[in-house]
């Protein structure tokens, strides 16, 4: 199974398009959001991902009108954390990593955040910790998503 994972869109409609376009072409299976989608035309605009929606809340989302939004539009949507299994794999996704606890990163095999907009790749014991970065950027070439295969727990990132 192949997760695409984005963060932050924070209102740029442009961006998301793109980002609908590349997880289509990549084929992924499931997307997650990590949080600051902000509002709910922003939602809207995923709605042309072939593959379902799930996510998260982060600091900056209207969450009324977001909640509406999901709802009309079939995605899972909710508070942090959200923790789900897909293919045996535990998956904890969260928007701000600080919030993180031991319990919380041991009891997972990868660990989804934004909030940062800086990239993440990296083991935490033996559970994988990703940020797909900046994804609300304005400069091409350094917005970011990721691609997750669950089997191999690599990731492959997408430039736009």
């Amino acid at each position: 199974m192949r997760i695409g994972v984005v963060s932050d869109t924070h209102n740029q409609l442009r961006n998301v398009h793109r980002i609908v376009e590349l997880f289509n072409t990549a084929r992924v299976d499931r997307v997650v959001h990590t949080g600051d989608i902000t509002q709910a035309r922003t939602l809207a605009a995923f709605v042309g991902l072939e593959a379902p929606l799930v996510g998260v809340f982060g600091n900056n989302d209207e969450r009324e009108p977001l909640r509406a939004a999901a709802r009309d539009a079939g995605i899972q949507l909710q508070e942090p954390p959200l923790s789900i299994t897909w293919d045996e794999r535990r998956l904890l996704v969260v928007h701000d990593p600080h919030f993180l606890t031991d319990s919380q990163l041991t009891a997972h095999d990868v660990v989804l955040h934004g909030h940062t907009h800086r990239r993440v790749h990296e083991r935490r014991g033996a559970t994988l910790v990703v940020n797909p970065g900046e994804c609300a950027g304005h400069l091409t070439g350094h917005n970011t998503v990721g691609v997750l295969a669950l089997e191999s727990l690599e990731v492959e990132w997408l430039r736009f």
